[in-house]
């Protein structure tokens, strides 16, 4: 007994063993018969991971399994995926592995199929991607003929998708979320096949979308007669979203296409069955809903499919006296009567048409009333419609469970007929286009998280005719904005059917409007990077081009308040171009002209601004650009004329980016005043500079030119007027206030001192009484702590040369006939005096210093005064310029 069971065990050991080692002999050889039989028959590229076989799996089965599986196409559609696979198994007798291409057909028992996902595809020249089969020319006839012995007793599709594409019709059918299963017996002639099916379906036609993931369910028994390859329905119950419909009738494959005869109808006539249709997402929870009336469809489809013709249809979809309720909402729709029909009776695709005779219902006392016809539906479409009713927007939330991320009230009334085709929308092909009617919409209020207050229309009126929708009134309120609007739009539907631009012209009119009023709630117009962090840009929209006409009494923008504001702004391909915008501002007159474009990434301007007779405190106060470019015009009392180039950036909000602005300005003063009290830079050169008091400077039509960029101005060099002083500046500041100029004071002679105007009196000549030396003085820093540092040396030198010059030319002209003695006196006497005007000129010169630079800035010191007429000059400098008294004593 032992010996028995030892052996049946060793037995068993072997078999196992056997199992397990022999899959992992035949698997290469697997391997190879699959790659040979691929390349034998399939005219596409196929590669997979692993090919792995297993007795022990489905034993007495072998089980065979391809791993990542994928077919890629050649040409036409080189590179193309056409399926994919994450495993594909299969289950058959051992024997099946080892038989010959002679031996006949390979009998699988079973085929399971995991996350595939194949897309099928003709191209707009009628070629098809999943024609991959080679064409055996070689195969005999005796041999295509074969007995067939494929017997599939079950099969599955898992968690897999399906796409065709028609590039021709732009028909698209995307089936996701796929499970399929099915039972049966395929080597009989006659059998039946078990299903089960269940997807979600889109399905869209030249860009229109009538399935959007629509759920489906199809459980259905079909008979086999594979002699004649034909596909009866016997019991069957399909679900579209919860609308279940039963199947009756047959498709039979014939050599020159299928033959289909198929009709359904909904079993249940309750009307509950029409919010069945609607998806889930929409029509939420429908168990509870009370509803009265019916609902039926009944179809028919009849005829052959072949390359030309599809089969005959015969669709209806009615509805009488239908109402329905939610319960937890507080009104219902009632009267609602649906006649429509889906009719094809010659078997062209493009003579299918969809006849809605009737489509009415009625909220509360608000009574809505429809009809349209739908014909030509695979080429240009045509469509007819007539629209009669009223609808409470408030009550759309009240009977229905939608979710509106915005609340919406107001009244819409309308009376439209309507005539169009669709290559006439999509060409603006306005003649083909019939609209006739109006529409008005009262007390509409739209209120979003995006505005600071709701937008609250109280009135408009739009009248449609042939080509033109006219925008007759308008009258709308938003915080304490008011807008009255009139216009034409000339492609409404071409809009909002199609991908066309919204084209118009309108004239609009304000008292009072307030831009805040229209920015998002949190945010400044100044800085919008810090309120909106990472988020877009504000966009000028790519699908409006229109023409609009402005007026308005008062516009508030910031902090500024413009008075009579008009002018004309084109709006096309995301660039809005301003002409001839005039306003009061600043107590002058303000003009704009340029554009603003938010087509690239960083929106960008480029404007002119003309101002005339600008009150400069008031406007160099408010505005930032202005302060930015003259930083010190704030405390100029009087008035401004300007010309402004400019282009740059904006930011996230089209406020500009101060940072990246770059042009030129010409700027012209008008009778104006300084006040130096509330200036560093002024106070600083006014205690450097004594000889001059900067209130009294002389502005009056000051001309300047200024450039910037990169966040700095140069300033070209001006000309400015103290008394007899003359004063030109140049140099440039920044943005971030840091200062860089040059001054240079032109003062006179007489200016400097007593002993000066005595060597002066000595000459007595007049071009010598009008000399003057230039004074510089180089401002840097900033404007908060600048740094002022002048240079009278070069100057002071400069003048005693020029006296020195000027008096030998006057001894040398003094007497013909005493020429040469008197050039040799000269010679002689003019070699001392040269020598003791030298001394006296070092100096003059630091005492010069002394007394202009306040607080003794020259390096220059006096360590060479040896006579009481260099001491003189010394003090009566310092009293001209080291003292306020002396200073006012001098003038």
């Amino acid at each position: 007994m032992k010996k028995a069971l030892k052996i049946i065990g060793i037995t068993f050991l072997i078999i196992i063993t056997l199992l397990l080692v022999v899959p992992f002999a035949f698997q290469g050889k697997i391997k190879d018969m699959v790659k040979q039989l691929v390349n034998q028959n399939l005219n596409a590229q196929v590669e997979f991971s692993d090919l792995s076989l297993s007795f022990l799996r489905s034993f007495p089965q072998a089980h065979v399994g391809v791993s990542d599986l994928t077919i890629t196409n050649f040409e036409p559609f080189k590179n193309e995926t056409l399926a994919t696979a994450k495993n594909i198994a299969f289950t058959m007798s051992v024997k099946e592995l080892f038989k010959k291409p002679s031996d006949g057909p390979i009998v699988v028992k079973s085929i399971t199929i995991d996350e595939a996902l194949l897309t099928l595809k003709t191209d707009k020249f009628g070629n098809v991607n999943y024609d991959i089969v080679k064409e055996n020319e070689n195969a005999s006839n005796a041999e295509s003929n074969s007995s067939f012995a494929f017997d599939v007793e079950d099969y599955a599709i898992n968690q897999s998708a399906f796409t065709y594409i028609d590039e021709a019709s732009k028909m698209q059918i995307d089936v996701t979320e796929l499970y399929h299963s099915g039972h049966g017996t395929f080597s009989a002639e006659t059998s039946e096949l078990d299903t089960k099916s269940e997807a979600h379906v889109s399905f869209t036609m030249d860009s229109t979308n009538y399935l959007n993931s629509n759920p489906v369910k199809l459980d259905a028994l079909i008979d086999l007669d594979l002699n004649n390859s034909k596909y009866t329905f016997k019991e069957n119950k399909g679900f579209i979203n919860d609308l279940p419909l039963e199947f009756q009738g047959y498709v039979q494959v014939l050599e020159d296409g299928q033959k289909i005869d198929i009709t359904f109808k909904n079993p249940e006539s309750d009307f509950k069955n029409f919010l069945a249709v609607i998806p889930k997402t929409y029509s939420k929870n429908i168990e509870n809903v009370e509803t009265t009336g019916d609902f039926k469809i009944v179809g028919a489809i009849q005829g052959m499919v072949t390359d030309e013709t599809i089969p005959n249809l015969d669709i209806t979809i009615t509805s009488n006296k239908a109402s329905f309720k939610y319960p937890e909402l507080p009104k219902k729709v009632e009267n609602i009567v649906i006649n429509t029909s889906i009719k094809n009776t010659t078997g062209i695709a493009d003579d299918t048409y969809v006849d809605i005779q009737t489509l009415n219902f009625k909220i509360d006392n608000d009574v809505f009333k429809s009809s349209a016809t739908i014909k030509n539906l695979t080429k240009n479409m045509l469509v007819n419609a007539q629209l009669d009713g009223v609808i409470n927007l408030t009550n759309l939330t009240k009977v229905y469970p939608i979710e509106l991320e915005n609340q919406l009230t107001g009244i819409l009334r309308g009376k439209l007929n309507t005539s169009f085709d669709m290559n006439a929308i999509e060409t603006n092909a306005y003649e083909r286009i019939k609209n006739n009617g109006e529409v008005s919409l009262t007390d509409f209020v739209f209120s979003s998280e995006d505005m600071v207050h709701p937008f609250h229309i109280n009135q408009a009126n739009v009248s449609f005719s042939p080509g033109t929708v006219t925008l007759s009134n308008f009258k709308a309120k938003t915080g304490e904005s008011d807008i009255s609007a009139t216009g034409n739009i000339k492609n409404l539907l071409g809009f909002l059917l199609s991908d066309n631009t919204l084209k118009g012209n309108f004239n609009l009119t304000s008292n009072l409007f307030k831009v805040n009023d229209f920015m998002a709630e949190g945010s400044e117009t100044t800085s919008a990077a810090e309120t909106t962090g990472n988020a877009e840009p504000l966009k000028i929209p790519a699908f409006l081009e229109c023409v609009v006409n402005a007026k308005a009494n008062t516009v508030v923008y910031d902090n500024l308040n413009l008075k009579n504001v008009s002018g004309q702004l084109y709006i096309k391909d995301q660039q809005a171009t301003l002409e001839n915008l005039t306003s009061n501002i600043f107590n002058g007159a303000l003009s704009v002209s340029g554009d603003v474009s938010t087509k690239g990434e960083t929106p960008i301007f480029n404007l002119n601004l003309g101002a005339k007779y600008f009150d400069i405190a008031q406007s160099f106060k408010d505005l930032e650009l202005l302060q930015n470019l003259a930083p010190i015009a704030h405390l100029l009392q009087g008035k401004l004329n300007t010309e402004l180039k400019l282009s740059g950036n904006l930011n996230k909000e089209l406020s500009l980016d101060l940072s990246s602005v770059s042009g030129n300005a010409l700027a012209e003063l008008l009778t104006t005043k300084v006040n130096t009290e509330q200036s560093q830079l002024l106070s600083k050169l006014d205690g450097a500079l004594n000889f001059i008091d900067f209130s009294q400077i002389d502005l009056k039509d000051l001309k300047t030119k200024l450039s910037f960029a990169n966040g700095k101005v140069s300033v070209q060099p001006f000309d400015l007027k103290y008394k007899d002083i003359g004063i030109t500046v140049s140099g440039s500041h920044g943005f971030d206030k840091s200062v860089d100029y040059n001054a240079v004071f032109n003062v006179p002679a007489k200016y400097l001192g007593s002993e000066v105007n005595r060597l002066v009196g000595k000459i007595n000549d007049a071009e010598v009484n009008n000399m003057s030396i230039p004074v510089a003085a180089n401002i840097t820093g900033s404007l908060t702590n600048p740094t002022v540092k002048t240079d009278l040396t070069s100057g002071v030198k400069n003048l005693t040369q020029q006296l020195i010059e000027i008096e030998k030319q006057k001894l040398l002209n003094q007497g013909k006939d005493k020429v040469k003695d008197l050039i040799g006196g000269v010679i002689g006497s003019n070699k001392t005096k040269t020598d003791s005007i030298k001394e006296e000129q070092n100096n003059t010169v630091k005492d010069v210093l002394k007394g202009i630079v306040k607080g003794g800035t020259s390096e220059t010191k006096d360590s060479t005064q040896t006579n009481s007429t260099s001491k003189n000059i010394k003090d009566a400098l310092s009293g001209l310029f080291g003292n306020k008294k002396a200073k006012d004593t001098v003038k």
